[in-house]
């Protein structure tokens, strides 16, 4: 089925040149996700200077940081599980079933979101305490935690359905949709925390709103004349809400493990800071995790964005276009993580202190900072391997991979501080992200041809099926 670029579409998955395409696609990704991870970090700058009170209303606000996390699990759970699944349907000219999983996962969506805020508001006091709230910041925590959840549908909504946006080839929509979240909130900030006083309350109050902007942003488009594939109600069908709950397992369990790696680092710096050190220590790390979201978020923007061509052309039995996007998209992953590299080694301290006005915690976060940057290049291996695996249906392959690097961190979170004290926690991050990429990127690497002769076999059974076609 050929698609035209006169009825707005700006890629072309199957016919534009492969170097123009990625480029086209993953830089506004990666720049939307650069935006995303700003406002999450404008939030945590703002609450961390208020007057008094910031280390303690930052370390809240940073315990609740593996709600945020999880909620992101359960939008990419459906968005990457279902917009692969669209892609390689559109690849094959299936455009019937791709409309129906798009319906089938805005339910899934919809669902979860109202099952998530009913539970996560039933249990937050001792989830809170679990994540490593202590008596002093827990009412920070709360006030942050329970307003946030209350936006969890928006949150939901606009995450995951975005990536039908991105998948159709609109990538600089996806891009919008995030900017106008992100710029909003930004705007929104001051406002609410110091103009009318809200405090942490307030910086929830805007990011809740901003959720609901690119919500709305989101699926007015996909329900506009513009996509191939528009949403549409109804379809539904067990099979497919399998389907993509199969498909999107790997991407939800690496989000929700990093929820739990952020619960287990919080535990571990409080056990082993104590109650002179254990909140600062807490406080020095949400300081280093928001830099770590600043590399993986915008690293998961060109790997994860650019995955809809590798579906498309999959499908379409176009292995030479495979190969020659996964050339690029490596490259450009490198690049990246290597000038983060950089500036998470060379500007820790001037990051640190964009946070809080403590000088302690400034110092603490600055040496956190440099120490969880120290794997980062090799990410690149990690993130190409498991998102191009992803993005071509192979769960098989991308969910043990997943794994393997949170079991190297866990490993490390809970041996490190034995010998070393409570900064070598840091040091988990390092280990995680050297040895575990350098594994995935060979299986990858050692499993091309078997997934050329997949592709090659999905191109004669379309020409197997536009025979028949002919003849009938």
């Amino acid at each position: 089925m050929e698609r035209r670029k006169d009825v707005g579409l700006e890629n072309d998955l199957g016919k534009d040149p492969v170097r123009k395409l990625v480029f086209r696609i993953a830089i506004p990704s990666m720049l939307a996700q650069v935006v995303s991870v700003l406002y999450g970090i404008v939030d945590r700058m703002y609450v961390g200077n208020i007057p008094e009170v910031g280390s303690l209303a930052l370390a809240g606000a940073g315990v609740c940081g593996p709600i945020l996390t999880l909620v992101a699990a359960f939008a990419f759970w459906i968005g990457i599980g279902g917009s692969p699944l669209m892609s390689i349907r559109m690849g094959e000219g299936k455009m019937e079933e791709a409309r129906k999983i798009m319906s089938n996962c805005l339910l899934l969506l919809t669902v979860f979101a109202l099952v998530l805020t009913a539970l996560a508001l039933a249990v937050r006091r001792p989830l809170l305490l679990l994540f490593g709230a202590s008596e002093s910041t827990l009412p920070y925590a709360l006030d942050y935690y329970t307003i946030y959840v209350c936006g969890t549908l928006f949150a939901l909504l606009s995450t995951g359905m975005n990536q039908f946006i991105i998948c159709q080839g609109f990538a600089k929509k996806g891009m919008l949709s995030v900017m106008l979240g992100a710029v909003l909130n930004i705007l929104l900030d001051p406002l609410f925390i110091f103009v009318l006083g809200l405090g942490v309350r307030g910086a929830a109050i805007a990011t809740v709103i901003s959720q609901l902007a690119s919500c709305l942003f989101v699926l007015t488009f996909l329900a506009g004349p513009v996509p191939p594939v528009r949403i549409r109600l109804g379809g539904y069908e067990w099979k497919i809400i399998r389907r993509v709950l199969v498909m999107g397992l790997a991407p939800f369990l690496m989000y929700a493990i990093d929820s739990v790696m952020v619960i287990a680092l919080n535990t571990v710096l409080q056990r082993y800071g104590g109650p002179t050190q254990g909140d600062q220590l807490v406080a020095a790390a949400t300081i280093a995790q928001s830099f770590l979201l600043l590399v993986t978020l915008p690293l998961e923007g060109i790997t994860g964005g650019t995955s809809p061509i590798l579906g498309f052309n999959f499908g379409a039995g176009r292995p030479d276009r495979i190969w020659e996007a996964e050339k690029y998209i490596l490259a450009l992953s490198l690049v990246f993580t290597s000038v983060l590299m950089l500036l998470g080694q060379g500007g820790a301290a001037l990051f640190a202190q964009l946070f809080t006005p403590d000088p302690q915690v400034a110092a603490l976060a600055a040496r956190a900072v440099r120490l969880t940057t120290l794997g980062i290049i090799p990410l690149s291996l990690q993130y190409v391997s498991v998102d191009g695996f992803t993005g071509m249906g192979m769960m098989q392959f991308a969910l043990p991979l997943s794994l393997l690097r949170k079991g190297f961190y866990f490993t490390a979170l809970f041996l490190l501080p034995l010998a070393g004290g409570a900064m070598a926690a840091f040091f988990a991050q390092a280990a995680s992200d050297l040895i575990p990429p350098m594994i995935s990127g060979l299986i990858y690497w050692n499993r091309r041809h078997w997934i050329t002769r997949q592709a090659d076999q999905k191109a004669r059974e379309q020409q197997a099926r536009q025979v028949v076609l002919q003849r009938a």
